[in-house]
């Protein structure tokens, strides 16, 4: 995780607005493809501002696929799909080295997982062999082949999925894997009236091959570097602290919020307050992402049958004073 340099320049008022533009934009357009609700993909747009990746868990036939395409078209980002599968092996996501004959060397052949957007579906069908190989491209992105580190493409983002309801031939994600992941989402299923307008506009063809670009990597990448500059103050920081501790001395908690998602929390915070068009933080900006963010990484104890990650995050909110 990078820091914020303390004499690094504040974001400024037209970084603010481009940011802002883009955001707005990449919401028109991906809403033309995909019915998506409007928080979702507000959410969605903060996490890939904050150079996070996110955890689609969701029926089939929601429009999970469809969503990372659009995302992906909309900012003219390359998009690469791995199904994952129990054969699946490490080197058919990351690439590996072939021998070229006429040049009398070996070459490196880049896997899918060399593009801006990746969509991993279906992850927990993956080997855990598999799942551990992109352990090292979300958290670092880069590979390492045959002692050789090849860097990803900027900007990336790993936009995984997995089914809630069926679990034969799975093999469930570990903590450790769960924790690389900023956000857990689920798309759930549309309005009746929505559901109705989707048939309508998609029964000729696929809309996202219509998605017009609104911007370029640049732009998202411009994006990316001024929520890193969004400021946070001390007492912000120490409410972000209070809420991790908050929901590990919860006594139905198995397992508390790392410091990991507290690193996460606050720079998902400084992308929401940048598309929010401000230049710092605020504990509002915290609190909308709370359980975004943390819900996932909280295990509730075995004897805690009622609870969920979720109301463990929801009553460390309640209890936890800001500022």
């Amino acid at each position: 995780m990078t820091s914020l340099d303390p004499g690094a320049a504040r974001v400024d008022a037209g970084e603010i607005a481009a940011a802002t533009a883009l955001a707005g934009g990449l919401k028109a357009a991906v809403g033309s493809a995909v019915e998506v609700r409007d928080g979702l993909l507000d959410d969605l747009l903060v996490c890939i501002v904050a150079e996070g990746h996110i955890l689609i868990e969701d029926l089939p036939g929601v429009g999970k696929t469809t969503l990372a395409r659009a995302l992906a078209r909309a900012v003219g980002l390359d998009f690469s799909r791995i199904q994952c599968t129990a054969d699946l092996l490490p080197a058919d996501v990351v690439g590996t080295n072939i021998y070229n004959r006429r040049e009398e060397r070996f070459e490196f052949r880049p896997g899918p997982i060399f593009a801006n957007v990746a969509l991993v579906d279906e992850i927990n069908r993956a080997s855990p062999k598999t799942q551990s190989g992109l352990l090292e491209c979300m958290q670092e992105r880069r590979v390492t082949v045959d002692v050789y580190t090849h860097e990803l493409a900027r900007p990336f983002v790993v936009l995984a999925t997995q089914n809630p309801i069926e679990f034969e031939g799975t093999y469930p994600l570990p903590e450790a894997q769960v924790d690389r992941f900023m956000a857990r989402v689920s798309l759930g299923y549309p309005t009746p009236r929505a559901e109705a307008e989707m048939l309508r506009n998609h029964e000729s063809g696929d809309r996202t091959e219509s998605v017009e670009s609104v911007g370029g990597p640049a732009d998202l990448l411009a994006a990316q570097d001024a929520a890193r500059r969004v400021h946070t103050s001390d007492a912000l920081r120490t409410y972000v602290v209070a809420l991790l501790r908050a929901t590990r001395e919860d006594p139905r908690s198995e397992l508390g919020a790392s410091p990991r998602s507290g690193l996460m929390l606050l720079r998902a915070a400084k992308a929401r307050a940048l598309l929010h068009g401000r230049d710092h933080a605020l504990p509002d900006d915290v609190q909308a992402l709370a359980a975004l963010v943390l819900s996932h990484r909280v295990v509730p104890a075995p004897e805690a049958l009622d609870a969920t990650g979720g109301h463990i995050v929801a009553d460390a909110l309640a209890a936890t004073s800001a500022l």
